[in-house]
């Protein structure tokens, strides 16, 4: 990578100073220093860098503005901002790992198709960094904004079982497959149903890792490589964006690289029910009733609400097993982001533990998630004249936590599960990381797992 960092110190490496908000004459630069800011007009302002002249035309080092805290993960820019060459903070940020991880992000460029990576920087470690547990985070980011970045035409259900099977390669875990008929011979249904007009057969890809003695900790991930609504088939303009309706599988897997490299004390699962939402005669429709893993029979009120189909056939077998974590991530519905935003994913859970665990985790580390509420009183919108339950409600309200509500009556003996309705992309460049694909709620939740069962 262009982007690296070193653990000692580096010879002739420029230093970054961090200048809060009019905070020039508090930092303890040179007068000369202060004159040339001021001349720039830089006083500080989060995400400004200004480079500081050396003699004969060289660097002398650069200031970074961080406003009035706005957040360490803002320290991302300078991977973009600063010349090629080795630099170093010249104070130990208040959260050094942090800072380690920003910087680490905000160098992220996919670079699959011909873009140029991005700049030749090494910046030295920061005090009180973990240089492993750094490069894991980094690592398990960059394979989830990887996967998600990826078009259709790369990342359908046979390129999505190959990433796992490489990433199962890396770490020596086992990988299984049911695939095609296989599916309805083996009662997983629902994913059968919404993958099967496609020609990439639809499948359950089943990645395990760990000694099986240790606690079980299962991750399930929506994995629609592409979804054009089937029947009740999207506006064109809704499509743009389809290839990242995996990033709930691109997400788990992103997690489970963290969860191995570090080797945690539990058995991991990973299921990832792989399918594209495709239009063909075979596609299933409005009106259908399908059968499920589960038993319980689901009416399809809208086919583009595919996702909770496959996702409830893999919870119902991730339940089977009561593991002692239950995780799905998934890109599930427009209605999270109109009640939060692209920024801030909705989580749901019973447990208050763990809602209190994510919530501290969140905020530690600036991994943005928000607790929302599995309101009982909206599970009867779900109701269906002909079947146990409708995949959609007819109102049109409440459309997260009704899908998160779906989910729920397919994990009955698990006691610790949360659901996590993503959205997997940046609309616009953060300092963190370019407009794309993007992990959401990992970082936090590699925090609470490592807690938990390191």
């Amino acid at each position: 990578m262009p982007f690296e960092f070193a653990e000692k110190k580096l010879q002739g490496a420029l230093p970054v100073h961090l200048i809060a908000r009019d905070g020039l004459e508090a930092a303890g630069l040179a007068p000369s220093t202060i004159a040339w800011a001021k001349a720039n007009g830089f006083s500080g302002e989060a995400g400004r860098t200004l480079v500081l002249p050396g003699e004969n035309g060289a660097l002398a080092g650069a200031l970074h503005g961080i406003g009035d805290g706005e957040g360490t993960l803002g320290l991302g820019l300078l991977s973009k901002a600063l010349p090629e060459g080795d630099w170093h903070l010249a104070s130990v940020p208040a959260e050094p790992e942090l800072a380690a991880i920003a910087l680490a992000l905000g160098s992220y460029v996919f670079t699959r198709y011909g873009k140029k990576p991005g700049k030749a920087l090494r910046f030295e470690l920061p005090a009180g960094a973990d240089a492993g547990r750094v490069r894991r985070v980094a690592d398990g980011v960059f394979l989830a904004r990887d996967l998600v970045n990826t078009p259709t035409s790369d990342m359908g259900p046979d390129d999505l079982e190959a990433a796992v099977r490489n990433l199962a390669t890396i770490h020596k875990a086992e990988v299984s497959v049911i695939k095609g008929d296989d599916l309805i011979e083996q009662n997983f249904p629902m994913i059968h149903a919404v993958g099967r007009a496609s020609s990439s057969a639809p499948r359950l890809i089943d990645m395990v890792w760990g000694r099986q003695d240790t606690p079980k900790v299962t991750l399930v991930g929506k994995g629609v490589c592409f979804d054009t609504g089937g029947l009740d088939i999207k506006p064109s303009s809704g499509m743009l964006l389809m290839k990242k309706d995996m990033g709930g599988a691109a997400n788990v897997l992103g997690l489970a690289s963290m969860i191995m490299a570090a080797g945690l004390n539990v058995r991991l699962r990973v299921l990832i029910p792989a399918v594209e939402n495709s239009i063909a005669g075979n596609a299933f429709r409005p009106g259908d009733v399908l059968a499920s893993r589960k038993g319980i029979t689901v009416e399809i009120g809208n086919t583009d609400a595919e996702g909770r189909l496959v996702l409830a056939d893999a919870l119902a077998l991730a339940d089977g097993e009561e593991p002692q974590l239950l995780v799905d991530m998934a890109t599930l519905t427009g209605a999270a982001r109109v009640a939060l935003g692209p920024d801030l994913p909705p989580f749901y859970t019973d447990d208050e533990t763990l809602a209190s665990d994510l919530a501290g985790a969140s905020l530690a580390l600036e991994d943005p998630l928000w607790r929302m509420p599995l309101w009982r009183p909206y599970d009867a919108k779900l109701s269906s004249k002909i079947a146990d339950i409708n995949n959609v409600t007819t109102d049109g309200f409440a459309g997260s936590i009704t899908a998160a509500l779906f989910l729920k009556r397919f994990v009955e003996k698990t006691s610790c599960w949360a659901h996590f309705d993503i959205f997997a992309w940046n609309p616009a460049d953060r300092p963190y990381g370019p407009a794309g694909g993007e992990a959401q709620g990992i970082r936090a939740l590699e925090h609470v797992i490592s807690s938990r069962f390191g």
